[in-house]
């Protein structure tokens, strides 16, 4: 009887579906999951490192310092963008110790300034053209409004503008042959920043661009002529 039952327990098929891994590849799995949590955890510690300065106001700190402290501590940022946002910022704090004219603009107050050093020579509320995607037929043009910080590479007083190809796009229209160049039709100033973005008075009426190029700044025209003879190629910008 006892026989019986040890002959079909011998004949019985293995129940073991799949080879059980080596211990190698246990050892080896295991490694790569503590290496993505050090290294997840390596950047924490780098944007908490980074913050911290910022983010724990003193009464003691500059009243200029802490408004910083307490706007990036609202944002909702990526280590990229945090990393951005610092550089900008901390390049404005060291320009209010220098003696040169910059721009400062701030998107969440919708205000510009041009100051020298510390001291506000003028300032203006702005208008901040909108994040927009156009795509037609094939093509994509995307627009983030624009923050950082910048030399100024030009500006143009009475500006022809060549109406370009995403504005008929966003109107659902297609170019034609020969794109019409419109006076003023980014403004009758126009300040040029890297990657086509600009600070810009109001268009003209003949503008088919009505408002903000989207993705940069409008300033009402009386302030930009006012603060146009000090603006030139070495002119820094701030956006934050």
């Amino acid at each position: 009887m006892s026989d019986r039952r040890r002959d079909k327990r011998s004949d019985s098929p293995d129940r073991r579906s799949f080879p059980r891994p080596p211990l190698w590849l246990n050892l080896l799995l295991l490694i790569i999951a503590l290496a993505t949590f050090a290294f997840a955890r390596y950047q924490r510690e780098q944007i908490k490192h980074q913050t911290d300065v910022l983010f724990k106001p003193t009464p003691a700190n500059p009243t200029e310092l802490n408004r910083i402290r307490e706007e990036l501590s609202d944002l909702d940022l990526n280590r990229e963008q945090l990393s951005k946002e610092l550089d900008s910022r901390m390049q404005y704090m060291q320009s209010l110790k220098g003696e040169e004219f910059y721009l400062a603009v701030d998107t969440k107050r919708h205000k510009m300034e041009l100051r020298f050093g510390k001291s506000v020579v003028r300032d203006c509320d702005i208008q901040i053209g909108e994040a927009k995607t156009i795509k037609w037929k094939g093509n994509t043009w995307t627009f983030v409004p624009v923050k950082g910080a910048f030399s100024v590479t030009g500006k143009e007083t009475d500006y022809n503008w060549q109406v370009p190809e995403w504005l008929y796009a966003m109107k659902g229209e297609d170019p034609p042959a020969t794109r019409p160049a419109i006076p003023d039709g980014l403004g009758k100033y126009v300040i040029f920043l890297p990657d086509n973005y600009v600070i810009q008075s109001p268009p003209s009426a003949d503008s088919p661009l009505q408002g903000p190029k989207p993705g940069s700044i409008m300033a009402p025209e009386a302030d930009l002529e006012a603060i146009w003879p000090r603006v030139t190629k070495n002119t820094r910008v701030y956006i934050f």
